[in-house]
């Protein structure tokens, strides 16, 4: 096997020059992911590239992937991705995946911005302050579930109810409002960052209507779960595809 010429030009488009050691001491493997991840895979769906490429940032963060983080994160820059868009992304994980995953991704995103001559801290992108985050945040809670918002308030006991306060001015107000990237993007990340996660299907489920409310359809996020495969395995991405299906029925 050899690896193809479309996988090669895919590959060299975002790592230009790269010389990888593994082709030279795992030539065999490499040629088999090569031509899967940057030929056959990319064949499939209608992502465009930056997506493609902020979709599988945010799938490594959840998967603690720091290696191929690392990697993919250069490759995401030479392809447009801004550095904004970049911390963002790491920014979203931390309501999701928390500050103990994400943490070590800051660090490794600040660390390769600056080795690119990237000035930090980059310009805020909060839109929220105390006295908005929480009007704000259930704003958007409800434009993403609708209904189901006020439902989950309606039947969560009274012990419990501080966690939906945080979902709303923490997760949503501080985080979700957040500018450097739309809410479709945010929401498609967060689908991303939940299916690369062990047992977190009946969020999936949730953030599979919330992505279905807000234009993201059946086909994109299927495009979203075959871009990942190659990076999360097929245990989470049949998994990942059950829940579509459930939440998301094709009908003949």
């Amino acid at each position: 096997m050899a690896i193809s010429e479309t996988a090669y030009r895919n590959h060299e488009r975002l790592f230009p020059g790269h010389v990888s050691t593994l082709k030279v001491t795992d030539p065999e493997l490499i040629e088999i992911f090569d031509n899967f991840a940057f030929d056959e895979v990319l064949a499939h769906g209608h992502l465009d590239e930056r997506t493609r490429l902020m979709v599988i940032l945010a799938a490594l963060v959840a998967g603690q992937c720091i290696g191929a983080f690392k990697v993919m994160l250069g490759g995401a820059l030479n392809i447009g991705v801004t550095p904004v868009e970049a911390k963002e992304i790491v920014y979203q994980a931390v309501p999701y995946c928390g500050i103990g995953v994400v943490y070590e991704f800051l660090h490794a995103a600040n660390d390769i911005l600056v080795n690119r001559g990237v000035e930090l801290p980059l310009d805020g992108q909060a839109t929220t302050g105390p006295e908005t985050r929480f009007e704000r945040g259930l704003a958007l809670q409800k434009a993403i579930f609708g209904e189901a918002i006020d439902r989950m308030h309606q039947q969560t006991p009274a012990s419990q109810s501080h966690i939906n306060t945080y979902l709303s001015d923490n997760c949503f107000g501080d985080f979700v409002s957040r500018g450097g990237l739309d809410l479709k993007t945010r929401e498609l990340l967060t689908f991303s960052m939940l299916l690369s996660m062990k047992g977190c299907e009946p969020q999936l489920k949730g953030h599979i209507q919330g992505n279905a409310h807000l234009g993201n359809d059946k086909a994109t996020l299927l495009g979203v779960i075959t871009q990942l495969l190659p990076y999360i395995g097929y245990p989470r991405t049949l998994n990942a595809i059950r829940c579509l299906n459930e939440v998301l029925p094709e009908h003949p």
